[in-house]
């Protein structure tokens, strides 16, 4: 089986019980929620069935618990997720908007997970690896930049695979030398897992067909483009599918897009038949919407079949 490893921010979420914007006054919330796109994404991967490890850093507090106890639960090799005896755990307070936008006051950069090094335990992990999955937000400071670029140099290197999904938030654009690890990353991936405009990373075209080729051309196996209410599509440059959305009630679509990625990536790496693993990542990303909580939907493998199967919508 392969060994499937991500690495980047590990946080808590807490969320705000009332709609409304920001936080300017006193509110009740829930939490904390084990959270950070790269860990839902493991999370989802392990409960799948993949061979996964994770590495990261958490503080020595609860919230660095809570997220550990979680993944070694879904069975995800901790060992190199370091423990910071100073800086705390990251965290993140949301509260949504009536227009189901979300409004956050967090600190990551600043916490434990900003001290994410190439550890002895990370280099291990990384050297039993045959699969890497990138996550773009997760390139928050140049150590991880540099990291996930030897990383995915090296497993390539030894025939391995890597796959990216660049969860970008807009923020984060302007960053000195996020242009660059956005570019190189590309330049490794085989699996593309682009939401919405994000399929248009790294080419000069404004049409999605066109910048699927493109990607497929330059040497990516297949491109899996999400298009949230509109389903989600997989080319391989011979082969199209198409895969609406299963119904679901959503209460809190926070990681939907990490657990569709954890679920693809498992069953792919697992040698599935590609529309399978279409149908069953979008099973695993309608489940994740509908508990609150960003990892709480994530489900195991034989619920997230069940679902599909149950619910089964027209292609």
């Amino acid at each position: 089986m392969s060994k499937i490893v991500s690495l980047g921010e590990t946080l808590v979420e807490v969320m705000a019980d009332t709609k409304g914007y920001g936080f300017l006054e006193p509110m009740t919330f829930t939490g904390p929620f084990p959270s950070g796109a790269p860990t839902i994404f493991i999370s989802q991967a392990a409960r799948m069935g993949g061979d996964t490890a994770y590495v990261s850093a958490v503080g020595d507090d609860d919230f660095g618990k809570v997220n550990l106890t979680r993944l070694r639960d879904d069975g995800v090799d901790v060992s190199a997720i370091a423990i910071d005896p100073i800086l705390p755990t990251g965290h993140a307070f949301v509260r949504y908007r009536p227009d189901g936008n979300r409004d956050f006051c967090y600190n990551i950069t600043y916490s434990a997970s900003g001290t994410t090094r190439m550890t002895p335990e990370a280099e291990k992990v990384f050297a039993g690896a045959d699969h890497l999955h990138v996550v773009g937000n997760s390139m928050f400071t140049d150590e991880i930049r540099a990291m996930t670029a030897k990383a995915a140099g090296d497993i390539k290197a030894r025939g391995g695979t890597v796959s990216f999904d660049p969860n970008l938030r807009k923020e984060m654009l302007a960053q000195p030398g996020l242009q660059a690890a956005i570019e190189k990353v590309l330049s490794f991936t085989d699996l593309f897992l682009p939401s919405g405009d994000e399929v248009f990373l790294g080419v000069d075209t404004s049409d999605a067909e066109e910048a699927i080729a493109h990607h497929l051309a330059a040497g990516m196996t297949a491109v899996v483009h999400k298009r949230g209410t509109e389903g989600a599509t997989f080319y391989d440059g011979t082969l199209m599918l198409n895969q609406p959305p299963f119904p679901a009630e959503e209460v809190d679509p926070t990681g939907a897009g990490d657990c569709f990625g954890g679920a693809f990536v498992a069953l792919w790496k697992a040698g599935e038949d590609p529309a399978e693993c279409l149908r069953l990542a979008a099973a695993a990303g309608a489940l994740a919407v509908m508990k609150r909580g960003p990892m709480s939907g994530a489900e195991h493998a034989d619920t997230v079949r069940a679902f599909a199967d149950a619910h089964a919508v027209d292609i």
